[in-house]
């Protein structure tokens, strides 16, 4: 004969679908890991971060992602109006704001 054994058996055997599974197995796992340390938790940072922008109104005070400190005067769909000084207000997009400050925070300062 001109086949071994060794490669006439079937690919679907017992022991064959067995090693082929704990083969993969670290990869299974290494995805699981994944999930848990890093998909998870950015998805609820982004829930937290989408509900607080819905929650905006005027009064809020905001830090913006380029550092600006001020308070909301105005909310529209998507963008804002923040009151950075008496007098004087900038346009931003409501993706911009990265942190809701309590009130009172700018006083403080």
């Amino acid at each position: 004969m001109f086949i071994s054994n060794a490669y006439a058996q079937s690919p679907f055997d017992a022991a064959g679908l067995s090693s082929n599974l704990t083969s993969f197995l670290p990869i299974i796992l290494m995805f699981v890991v994944l999930y848990f340390l890093m998909i998870r938790p950015q998805m609820k940072r982004q829930k937290e971060q989408k509900s607080m922008m819905e929650a905006l109104s005027k009064g809020d005070e905001v830090v913006t992602a380029g550092g600006v400190l001020g308070k909301v005067a105005k909310v529209t769909d998507a963008y804002l109006t923040i009151e950075v000084a008496p007098g004087t207000e900038i346009l931003v997009q409501k993706t911009a704001v990265t942190i809701l400050l309590p009130r009172g925070t700018i006083k403080a300062l």
